[in-house]
């Protein structure tokens, strides 16, 4: 009787020991949880990025997967699997623009969207690149890329942003933009939007002057003239008078030659050229917005 019972207790502690080895190897897989995007206003990127989202758990970002955005503004995936404890842990969410290709783990410095967890929901705004409820500036019609000592009479061909004056002064209302953004200028050509080129300071010329003439170098203030190098579609030299024109807030590095969703300045050039100025209004409605759940 007692080798039965020796035996018997012998075969419990087996089996007690093989279960605790298994929890031991296959530990509990963490519950996950959904986060749940609802945003509006993003527009297609190029095709070498895509937008990333992250949860910023104890003070570092957690990445809840990339997402892409349909010609018509809808998301590829709106619903993410993440940790439930990162879910629980989330103090802010906060949408960026990532290469398709990222070696780099961390977000990029083009971070659009963000918001704070109020419980289980972010309300997610574009304040983290800046404030533009004051923004404001205006634009002139002048040509002076052309101009060799005196007025050639054809001042409609150029916009430039600020005011007239010899030389022309800044204006603009607007925040200064972190890394990863620069501003852009445009113009709505009969084709489509042209460029004036980007800008990060407003008391200076842009980075570029692809239509502009090569009489003299332009103002210190951003703006275009649009003699050469018409894209298809266009004639030059082109006639602003009555054209939209547009500040845009670009992500850098950018692969699209369209502007992006930001466009918190929007005017209309009048028929009458500098000193004459035109002014560019607030078009907030164009911010994107959105809220994050789980």
């Amino acid at each position: 009787m007692k080798q039965k019972i020796l035996i018997l207790l012998f075969a419990l502690s087996f089996i007690t020991f093989s279960c605790s080895d298994d929890d031991d190897d296959n530990p509990p897989t963490p519950a996950n949880g959904n986060l749940e995007l609802d945003l509006n206003g993003l527009e297609p990127l190029g095709t070498g990025f895509l937008y990333e989202g992250w949860v910023i758990v104890n003070g570092s970002p957690v990445s809840t997967g990339t997402f892409s955005v349909n010609p018509d503004g809808s998301l590829s995936q709106s619903s993410f699997s993440v940790a439930q404890s990162d879910l629980n842990n989330a103090s802010m969410f906060v949408l960026s623009i990532e290469p398709s290709q990222d070696p780099d783990p961390a977000p990029a410095d083009t971070k659009i969207l963000s918001g704070a967890f109020n419980n289980d929901s972010a309300s997610l705004n574009t304040d983290i690149i800046g404030d533009f409820s004051s923004a404001a500036g205006s634009f002139f019609l002048r040509t002076p890329t052309d101009e060799t000592g005196t007025n050639n009479g054809n001042d409609e061909n150029g916009v430039w942003f600020g005011d007239p004056g010899m030389p022309p002064t800044p204006n603009f209302v607007l925040p200064t933009l972190p890394d990863g953004w620069a501003y852009e200028g445009w113009v709505v050509g009969d084709a489509g939007p042209l460029t004036t080129g980007t800008f990060t300071a407003f008391d200076m010329a842009d980075d570029a002057a692809p239509y502009s003439g090569t009489s003299q170098s332009g103002p210190p203030v951003p703006g275009e003239d649009f003699f050469n190098n018409a894209p298809s579609g266009e004639t030059f030299p082109l006639d602003v008078r009555n054209r939209t024109v547009v500040i845009s807030v670009e992500p850098v590095p950018d692969d699209s030659d369209a502007p992006f969703a930001i466009k918190p300045l929007l005017g209309t050039a009048g028929t009458s050229l500098a000193p004459t100025t035109h002014s560019l209004n607030q078009n907030l409605s164009s911010l994107p917005s959105g809220t994050a759940s789980f």
